[in-house]
């Protein structure tokens, strides 16, 4: 077998190791672990002005595209470009000095 046949072997086993994981995205794996449902959101305006769900957990953060129920993005007005709005730094235990 060349070397060439073996790294493409190797580089397709190490591909298929990588998919076997399966974690579960909607429990927050921080200091404070819990499920996502008990953290407060708040809502990030991006510069085109629509709105994304923002939430800041003193450690980690997440942020998702607030959609419409077509899937249209949602452009409220609720709050300037480039501004976060509403309580999503509560919820959590760590605190977030910033």
């Amino acid at each position: 077998m060349s070397f060439i046949k073996a790294a493409l072997l190797a580089s397709v086993a190490i591909g298929l190791a990588a998919c076997d994981e399966k974690v579960d995205k909607t429990v927050d794996r921080g200091f404070d672990s819990k499920d996502l449902s008990q953290l407060k959101a708040g809502i990030w305006v991006d510069p085109a002005g629509c709105d994304h769900w923002i939430i800041d957990d003193g450690v980690e953060g997440y942020l998702s595209q607030r959609l419409a129920p077509d899937g249209r993005p949602v452009c409220s007005g609720v709050a300037p470009p480039n501004t976060a709005t509403g309580p999503f730094k509560s919820g959590s235990s760590v605190e977030d000095p910033i």
